[in-house]
C-alpha cells in the first residue's frame, strides 16, 4: 500500500487511495517556506489497527528531512506520535 503525496505549495496531504476512494489521509498547510502544520489525520475503519496513521506521520517526517523544513503537529494524533518517537524531534518546530 503506497502512501501518496499532493502539495500545491500552500497545502498538501499524504494519503492512501484505492480506486477513487481515499482510505487514509493526513493533511497539512504551509506556514511560510520553512515549516508546515499537520492539521488533520483520518484513517478508514477498514485500515484500523494497522499502524497506517503512524506511517503517514513517518512519511511527513521523511519529507521534512528531505526538504530541510520543520513540522508543527497541531493534529492531536500526529502530536501523540511525535511525543512517543524521540527520533522525530529533529523536525519539530
Amino acid at each position: 500500500m503506497d502512501i501518496l503525496q499532493k502539495d500545491d505549495g500552500k497545502k498538501g496531504a499524504f494519503y492512501i487511495q484505492e480506486g477513487d476512494t481515499i482510505l487514509a489521509e493526513m493533511t497539512y498547510v504551509w506556514a511560510g517556506t520553512s515549516k508546515f502544520i499537520i492539521d488533520h489525520t483520518e484513517v478508514s475503519e477498514t485500515l484500523g489497527g494497522k499502524g497506517i496513521g503512524k506511517q503517514l506521520v513517518h512519511k511527513a517526517v521523511e519529507f521534512a528531512r528531505e526538504k530541510h523544513v520543520k513540522i508543527m503537529p497541531l493534529c492531536p494524533f500526529a502530536k501523540a506520535v511525535f511525543d512517543k518517537i524521540e527520533a522525530y524531534s529533529n523536525v519539530l518546530f
